[in-house]
């Protein structure tokens, strides 16, 4: 039988705003609720509590503090004098000094000012506390999309340039309750020579995110996270030993799930010296060792292409090479991550197209054996040096990104225009999101519904369908499965089918596309002309002039 809840504004306070949502996430949660409205005086409530006998009684009170105790001790006294109070739980929610009167009347279970952490309602409805919230979270992230979905799990990147401040950072996050997934960043010498320290540049310490030099310094962040609303960490891969920070990772802070590229951390960006096709092999035996322990991977490709100023169709076309490889190599649960305003100039319309065909091919692959979760993110580049821009950038960029209904979503701190986020710039940054949260997930026009939208769309699909087509040509007597062969994809680069106007100068890649944004979109056009270059015509031009795959190492 479910239990039920009674809810007032009392006395004279019409204000029912905070507890008709409360009542409504009692709802979600099993209970069975009445409102008796606003300004219910404790007469009437009594009445209505001896009438209906209810489990619990919610009250909201916004008014003067001062007249919210003498209420508080009317209520108890009259509900005392009927005979009523024996078995009723009390919750309170209103603002922070009525909540601090709540609290002294000391009948009140639990006393909510909106300043807590957003789950706390929940947890406190669960029948949890923040004490035990430990026993309330789930510790993984499917569960952890289960519990929240549709509100997406908010995700954040957090690393300072000492250990100590970023030990005290993730505690200060977690306490705050405002972010699910707590995203280390260890510094660039961690990242390429944790496992060779002689060849770490001690002057660049810190540079980059945090400076992790032994697993115990991840079990310190990890336990500094078991506080507040637990929230789940997880690390990138490294540039280098992959397996080896793999097993590092999930040992230390049970990294939530893999980041892992398919083609970068290499030559190509010069985060490694490993060569393009060691560096394709290298990723696909990471993503088969957490595939293997049914671990949760993320590739994070599409968007590297997109930092440097590819074409939208390649994007699209990377964004489903990167899933299908993590499928091929076993994955069954994949994180896609949809990173918008990126490259800079890109129109809301066009981004929402652009990650709409990306969907479209990734969710394609979807069978009893592989799954993928939407996970949103604003892109850094996006972001001004200006603060208080930056926020109205953030919270725009959040409700754009909405249109893919997302499980997870990646907060770029506002600051990140400028510097790295601290602790509290991150808490504010995520409060930014969750206040665009609250109000758009009542309900908000379906930007993917929208014609221009669609037919970008369209033809973004026509046309990755189109690169995919030729990749597969291109190394079709070379492999049986050119998509995922380290060979077919590192000679794709090289040859030019995959390309980036960023590659020009790099001795291991070609360099020659010339992109272009018109009308909010990214596109290959002619060298002489400056006209976008239909993607068939662009690589079939490609393919007449390339050599055979060669077998030698790329």
């Amino acid at each position: 039988m479910k239990k039920r809840i009674l809810g007032a504004a009392l006395g004279t306070c019409v204000h029912v705003g905070g507890l008709h949502h409360f009542l409504k996430m009692a709802e979600s949660e099993g209970y069975q609720t009445e409102s008796l409205g606003p300004a219910v005086s404790v007469p009437r409530l009594v009445k209505a509590v001896g009438e209906k006998k209810p489990d619990m009684l919610a009250v909201s009170y916004r008014l003067t503090p001062e007249v919210a105790a003498s209420l508080f001790q009317e209520l108890r006294r009259v509900l005392s004098d009927r005979g009523l109070m024996e078995g009723l739980r009390f919750v309170f929610g209103g603002t922070p000094p009525a909540v601090e009167e709540a609290k002294k009347a000391g009948y009140f279970e639990a006393a909510f000012s909106g300043l807590e952490g957003h789950d706390a309602i929940k947890i406190w409805l669960r029948g949890g506390s923040e004490a035990e919230g430990s026993g309330t979270y789930a510790h993984d992230l499917l569960g952890r999309i289960e519990q929240k979905y549709p509100y997406p799990l908010l995700r954040h990147h957090f690393g300072r340039p000492s250990l100590d401040e970023s030990v005290a950072g993730v505690r200060r996050i977690s306490e705050a309750g405002v972010v699910d997934v707590i995203s280390l960043g260890p510094d660039q010498n961690a990242q390429e020579h944790f496992f060779h320290p002689e060849e770490m540049d001690q002057s660049q310490d810190g540079a980059g995110g945090v400076p992790l030099r032994t697993p115990e310094d991840l079990t310190r962040l990890y336990e500094a996270s078991r506080c507040g609303n637990f929230p789940l960490m997880r690390c990138y891969s490294g540039t280098r030993e992959l397996i080896r920070w793999a097993e590092m990772s999930v040992e230390t802070i049970h990294n939530a799930w893999a980041a892992i590229p398919l083609c970068w951390y290499s030559v190509m960006d010069g985060r490694s010296r490993i060569p393009l096709r060691e560096a394709i092999a290298e990723k696909q035996s990471a993503m088969r060792w957490y595939a293997e322990r049914n671990q949760p991977v993320e590739v994070n490709e599409s968007h590297q292409w997109s930092l440097r100023d590819a074409h939208d169709a390649l994007a699209v076309t990377m964004a489903f090479l990167a899933a299908y490889n993590a499928k091929k190599a076993g994955v069954a649960k994949y994180v896609a991550q949809y990173m918008f305003n990126t490259p800079p100039g890109t129109t809301p319309a066009m981004d929402v197209a652009k990650m709409l065909a990306k969907c479209e091919l990734i969710e394609g692959l979807h069978d009893d054996s592989f799954v993928s979760f939407r996970e949103v993110r604003a892109g850094i580049a996006h972001f001004s040096s200006v603060p208080s821009l930056a926020q109205g950038q953030l919270a725009a960029s959040a409700v754009i990104s909405l249109s893919l209904k997302p499980h997870i979503l990646h907060v770029v701190g506002f600051s990140e225009g400028d510097h790295a986020s601290t602790p509290d710039e991150l808490i504010h940054s995520c409060n930014i999101v969750h206040g665009a949260l609250e109000n758009c997930l009542q309900g908000m026009p379906d930007l993917s519904l929208d014609t221009a939208v669609q037919l970008r769309k369209n033809v973004l699909l026509e046309e990755a369908r189109a690169l995919l087509s030729a990749v597969a040509e291109f190394g079709g007597s070379a492999s049986d499965d050119p998509w995922s062969d380290p060979r077919v994809l590192a000679s794709a680069i090289t040859g030019g089918l995959l390309d980036a106007p960023h590659f020009r100068g790099n001795p291991h890649l070609c360099g020659k596309i010339i992109t272009r944004l018109i009308d909010g979109a990214w596109y290959a056009v002619d060298e002489q002309t400056g006209e976008p270059v239909p993607e068939r015509e662009r690589v079939n031009r490609i393919l007449r002039s390339l050599p055979p795959i060669s077998h030698n190492r790329i």
